[in-house]
């Protein structure tokens, strides 16, 4: 090849040819994305400005209704609780699985049989699917189950509480064991980031007189916020979306308790077959998850700046 450059022979692909060769590896994944993402998502669009019943949502053909689909859902009464019961359930899932992943994190940070063996349990949890842990808390959670037993035991209390159907416990409880989950994602993440701070940053700052505490606030905080950043994205919206814990553990019940839009949209679609009021919850709770994620990503920006 060498003596072919050196005497002129060896000439360079047109571009015409390396675009085509470009798009020969792009074009799988794009027709990918368009299939199974981009076109899912215009029809869940399409269908929540439609009238879509069990009676043409096969056929197609489904008449234009405008808003009228989003002006039906915001006078529904279970519709204004499951966005209220959404809410609060992000703000729990959120709050712990930041707070319980980063203080998981720290701990696990340090070296040793110990930590090795608490980062292996993070793993384990994190790939178990979340059919098999809802299953698994909600047979610890019962009347007799294992939990009220080592709190009656214990005697911390009298009478074990019903965590899967007492009022606003539902979904209290739903939540923690759905933060329960989420904590060894975040703290792998976290660990990583951790543990690529520089180390001579810490040994500046100790040498400064900064306390451990200090060290954790003034130099390891401010240089995991591009991953908490991240992180808070990806958790608000697998909480929003959060459905596999409801559905396993209390089916959005007793009556709407633990009902959250993710739910709402799979009861109203599969089980009432009013599919274009199913759609219109699901399109709400993406438009509230963009401006939720834009709102978080532009405040942290300004912040940055200044």
């Amino acid at each position: 090849m060498k003596e072919l450059k050196a005497r002129g022979l060896a000439t360079k692909k047109p571009r015409g040819t390396r675009r085509a060769s470009y798009w020969l590896f792009v074009m799988p994944a794009t027709v990918f994305l368009l299939l199974l993402a981009l076109y899912p998502f215009l029809s869940l669009i399409w269908m929540s400005l439609s009238d879509v019943s069990a009676v043409n949502i096969v056929r197609g053909g489904w008449p234009f209704v405008g808003v009228k689909n989003f002006q039906t859902i915001f006078h529904m009464s279970d519709a204004i609780l499951a966005l209220k019961n959404t809410l609060v359930f992000v703000v729990i899932v959120v709050g712990i699985g930041m707070v319980g992943g980063l203080g998981a994190a720290t701990l696990l940070q340090a070296k040793g049989r110990l930590s090795a063996f608490g980062l292996g349990l993070m793993i384990f949890t994190w790939a178990m699917p979340p059919v098999v842990l809802g299953s698994l808390w909600k047979f610890l959670l019962l009347p007799n189950g294992l939990i009220n037993d080592l709190l009656v035991h214990l005697h911390l209390m009298a009478k074990g509480p019903l965590w899967l159907v007492q009022g606003h416990l539902v979904l209290l409880t739903v939540a923690l064991v759905n933060s329960w989950a989420v904590v060894p994602f975040s703290a792998l993440v976290y660990r990583a980031a951790l543990v690529d701070i520089p180390l001579e940053l810490l040994d500046a700052a100790s040498v400064d007189g900064a306390s451990k505490f200090q060290r954790f606030m003034r130099v390891k905080l401010p240089l995991l916020m591009p991953i908490t950043l991240i992180l808070t994205v990806l958790t608000v919206v697998y909480a929003f979306r959060s459905f596999d814990f409801i559905y396993v553990m209390t089916y959005g019940g007793p009556g709407v308790a633990s009902t959250t839009l993710p739910f709402l949209s799979y009861r109203l679609s599969f089980v009432n077959y009013k599919y274009a009021l199913g759609a219109t919850v699901a399109v709400f709770t993406i438009l509230i998850v963009f401006v939720l994620a834009f709102v978080y990503v532009r405040a942290t920006k300004r912040t940055e700046e200044t």
